[in-house]
């Protein structure tokens, strides 16, 4: 009967990063994703939206005039001007805003 192979166990640098920091107490860590926090207009965009998912809202067309309807201001205009095709660019240079502050900023903002 041969002996089980053992398996090294590298260390993971991420891990590692996270329970320092938590040691430490850092409440950023709640939003480790982000690598800058919201906005005023994008905590509002983010709300409303949740809130608006859970009325059952799922087409872009109904979404937008929901937006509307609520006077929630698209982060990037700051106006309350919401389309179907608006909603789509804003979220996808939200995204992309948010990926460059992660890589400038690292975790937890």
């Amino acid at each position: 009967m041969s002996e089980p192979t053992k398996i090294s166990s590298k260390p993971d640098a991420f891990k590692a990063r996270m329970a320092a920091a938590q040691a430490d107490g850092r409440p950023e860590l709640a939003h480790q994703c982000r690598g800058r926090p919201f906005t005023e207009a994008e905590q509002n965009f983010a709300v409303a939206l949740m809130s608006i998912y859970a009325d059952g809202v799922k087409s872009e067309v109904a979404l937008a005039e929901a937006l509307g309807s609520r006077g929630v201001l698209r982060p990037s205009s700051q106006q309350p001007d919401w389309t179907a095709e608006n909603i789509t660019s804003e979220l996808k240079g939200l995204n992309a805003d948010f990926d460059e502050a992660y890589q400038q900023n690292g975790f937890g903002a």
